[in-house]
């Protein structure tokens, strides 16, 4: 490497560079012939950038070629040693680099970092591959390795899923197939085992590569593909007489890892073929257990099978370690093994050979067993004495080797056939029928021109040329957006209404009510946009709901309120919204519970509190006869215990007058009196309806003052423009909605797995209890379902008992689930599915089978 030297050397190769960039030849040649000596292979001092450098970067070939005409070396390097060769595999510029070894470039060149160039050439593109392909045939070094340790063969097999072409190229130029990194010792047959590439195992072990090389840290090849689950490749390095059981330096072994994956056939192959399925890593672990700590259960299931034959060693072994491999030897070899058994058969048209045939053909293949252990094999293919042996009873291993231990009982079971060929179906587990409420069809409410239903609303897409407007800064008239007449406007887009009020699309909710969609309109669950609004806390919409008229007081399927979903998510700002438009705080739902009871049911005490002084009647009772104080009892929350007891403290004592006791209510006087034969007497049309107008048609005075009232149709004029510019935020009003969130529900808000206060209440409970306390199910005699606890079972004759417990039965799907201390479940309400909160208990005297309420 010439570096140009000297205030003269510099600026002239900057000036050839600036001429090689912009492709003009004619100064080019006129430098090379006036400058400085040997001008056109000087490197700039900055990083040794010479003229083949920038040309074969940019991969300009008649440039190449013409600075090579005018004498520029190929082999030039920069400070970093790459030359132009390099630098054009390392683009994949195939033409370029073609070029350059055309004329001579020394494929065998290393860069400061002791690469070569084929460690350029490996990217999974197809003009890297023909790169890697010309240095090839250009005899560049494939047993190349870096000044860190690392062959070119171990970098190309560790992208062996992207480049699997290139590593067998390397491999069939002479590659060595153990090739291994310098500062970690893995091998290349453990790269393309933990990439998973079949083919490349199997070429590589062709090849002659060690199927049983450890690293520094003592991983085997077959610990990278039990990581990875690979099982056709575990099942090649078994046919190489690869060692199963190798165990790591923390002790683990191929089936620890297959365990901790959860791949079934792995585990079940590595456990017939040595690998000990009761070792313990440094942990203390076993292959099972860690399976069971990953909830692999057909991984626990078939360890515990292979553990229970390890623990026989008694039991003579029929399928011998021997055996076993030759059975996988056979299956890797039985296209080129039945070649040869046809073509040495004495037999024509028969798969059967000769005894000695069958001995010539192994032996000539060298099959990884020794003599007598084929005779062994012939004799158990022999027990007819005919001399024959069959080829497909071989390939199958079923006469030494049981069923479940063959490759075959690997592949997809078939399904099992009676006389007549009809196949035997199974009957299906049972299960229990969940229907979910929804809204049939023919009840939905469709547009008049055959749309889509009125719940599917049209999504408010803003179609303008954001080069002169955005949300920041609107058109001041909407005739000044005129970038409809030259913009493509986006196709319809229709989603649910529900979904727009929860996430806050006032726009989409804008366009769908300007379009005539009712604003009471419910979806397929029977919810109205303001119920949605109100079960998922988003004042805003619900404010904009109840100034268009929302009804405040429509019910659903559970005849459940838009009060009764605020009540239930604890929110008490919409609460407080509902009441003051008019909603009725003492609606009853289907199973007669009312939004004081659902407020109870949230555990907040501010919404239960608001209902009250808002005229809630804390004495109503539902339909299991429980009124407020029993369901505030029920979910153990002492604060709203105080305040309901403290407003049934206030209220007057109902007197009992002995004499009107037992006497039947009057009913209440119609408002109108009936009429025999007519029904209800409506009132009596005035005067003035009964006159009748005479139409005057020929009247000039008519005539005018019809003009004047609009009665005539008019011509309407209006210009409507084509993009409706909705009041959209601007960035700052969008801030300042945020932080009115953030104050609201914390800072939290802005993350996805963001949930309610009552929700992440409910679930942070619920994950408590899952990690503290571990019950036990039992069937309670005599009782009404089953019980969970840490005691032991109840003894006989518990449906008399009174016990003292910390539990309350859970009416879930008709059972009754006790657990102690605390609990949280989902309750079915009707169909309705509510997440409860959690309930903590006193200790109290119960009886068997009572069932608190949690409607």
């Amino acid at each position: 490497m010439k570096v140009a030297e000297g205030r003269l050397q510099v600026l002239q190769i900057y000036r050839l560079l600036q001429y090689v960039h912009k492709g003009d030849r004619s100064q080019i040649e006129k430098m090379v012939e006036m400058g400085v000596e040997d001008l056109i292979n000087l490197t700039e001092p900055r990083e040794g950038t010479g003229v083949l450098h920038l040309a074969a970067v940019a991969n300009n070939a008649d440039m190449v070629s013409f600075l090579l005409a005018q004498g520029a070396q190929p082999n030039v390097q920069d400070k970093r040693g790459r030359s132009p060769v390099m630098l054009a595999a390392e683009l994949g510029h195939d033409d370029s680099l073609a070029l350059l070894a055309k004329n001579s470039a020394d494929m065998n060149l290393l860069d400061a970092e002791g690469k070569g160039v084929l460690f350029y050439c490996i990217f999974p593109t197809k003009r890297h591959m023909r790169c890697l392909q010309v240095a090839l045939e250009s005899k560049a070094d494939v047993n190349n390795v870096s000044l860190a340790g690392t062959p070119v063969f171990l970098l190309a097999c560790q992208h062996a899923a992207e480049c699997l072409a290139m590593c067998l190229s390397i491999l069939e130029k002479g590659a060595d197939p153990n090739a291994a990194s310098q500062a970690t010792g893995r091998t290349a047959l453990m790269e393309a085992a933990g990439a998973g590439s079949v083919e490349l195992v199997r070429a590589v072990l062709q090849k002659g590569a060690d199927p049983n090389g450890l690293d520094k840290n003592r991983f085997h090849a077959a610990h990278f593909a039990a990581m990875g689950g690979f099982f056709e490749v575990i099942q090649v390095l078994s046919a190489y007489s690869a060692d199963m059981g190798v165990m790591t330096i923390d002790g683990d072994t191929p089936l620890h890892f297959a365990a901790r994956g959860g791949f079934t056939d792995c585990c079940r192959f590595l456990a017939q073929r040595g690998c000990n399925p009761k070792l313990k890593n440094q942990d203390g672990l076993l292959p099972r257990q860690i399976a069971k700590d990953y909830d692999h259960r057909a991984v626990v299931k078939e360890l515990k099978k292979a553990e229970r034959i390890q623990s026989k060693p008694g039991v003579s072994n029929r399928n011998a370690p021997w055996a076993l491999t030759l059975h996988d030897w056979s299956k890797e070899h039985e296209s080129s093994l039945r070649n040869a058994f046809v073509e040495e058969s004495k037999f024509e048209g028969k798969e059967v050979v000769s005894g000695e045939t069958f001995l010539s053909v192994l032996q000539r293949f060298q099959a990884p067993v020794e003599l007598d252990q084929l005779h062994t094999i012939l004799l158990a293919h022999n027990k007819t004495k005919e001399g024959v042996v069959n080829i497909n009873d071989f390939f199958k291993g079923l006469k030494y080797l049981q069923k479940q231990f063959t490759i075959a009982s690997y592949g997809p079971k078939k399904n099992k056939s009676i006389k007549g060929g009809k196949k035997v179906k199974k009957k299906a587990k049972w299960s229990l029928p969940m229907p979910i409420c929804t809204m049939p069809p023919e009840l939905m409410s469709r547009r008049d021109d055959g749309g889509p239903p009125n719940y599917m609303i049209e999504a408010y897409q803003l179609s303008t040329d954001v080069g002169r407007f955005d949300r920041d800064h609107p058109p001041r008239h909407p005739i000044e957006d005129d970038s409809a007449w030259y913009t493509d406007g986006p196709d319809r887009v229709y989603s649910n209404i529900s979904y727009c009020v929860k996430t806050g699309d006032l726009e989409s909710l804008r366009l769908a009510f300007s379009q005539g969609v009712p604003v009471d309109v419910k979806d397929p669950f029977y919810k109205t946009p303001l119920m949605t609004a109100c079960s998922s806390g988003n004042y805003e919409v619900a404010l904009y709901l109840c100034k268009l008229g929302a009804d405040v007081n429509a019910r659903d399927q559970f005849l459940w309120t838009p009060l009764h979903h605020a009540c239930h998510a604890g929110q008490l700002d919409i609460m407080a919204l509902l009441v003051e438009s008019g909603a009725a705080v003492d609606t009853p739902a289907l199973n007669g519970a009312t939004p004081l009871m659902r407020a109870i049911e949230s555990c907040r005490p501010c919404c239960v509190d608001y209902l009250i002084k808002a005229g809630a009647k804390v004495t109503t009772e539902n339909k299991k006869a429980q009124n407020c104080l029993d369901i505030a009892r029920d979910y153990a929350d002492y604060r709203t215990v105080d305040l309901i007891q403290a407003k049934i403290a206030t209220l007057p004592k109902p007197k009992e007058n002995p004499k009107v006791k037992g006497q039947p209510q009057p009913k209440p006087r119609p408002s109108t009196a009936k009429v025999k034969g007519l029904g209800i007497m409506t009132p009596a049309p005035s005067k003035t309806t009964l006159k009748k107008v005479t139409s005057q048609k020929d009247s000039v005075i008519m005539h005018s003052s019809r003009i004047t009232s609009g009665q005539f149709n008019k011509v309407d004029i209006s210009y409507v423009p084509k993009t409706a510019w909705a009041k959209q935020p601007a960035t700052s009003q969008l801030l300042e909605k945020k932080e009115q969130r953030r104050e609201r529900f914390s800072c939290d808000v802005d993350f996805e797995d963001f949930m309610m206060p009552f929700s992440k209440n409910i679930r942070q409970k619920s994950l408590e209890l899952t990690a503290d306390t571990d019950y036990h199910l039992y069937r309670v005699p005599g009782g009404q379902g089953l019980t969970a606890g840490e005691a032991s079972p109840p003894t006989e004759g518990f449906e008399n008992q009174q016990l003292e417990v910390k539990a309350k039965p859970l009416l879930l799907l008709g059972r009754s689930l006790y657990k102690s201390d605390a609990f949280s479940c989902f309750a079915t309400d009707f169909g309705h599915s509510a997440l409860r909160p959690p309930v903590r208990l006193q200790s109290s005297p119960l009886e068997t089978g009572s069932t608190p309420d949690f409607q």
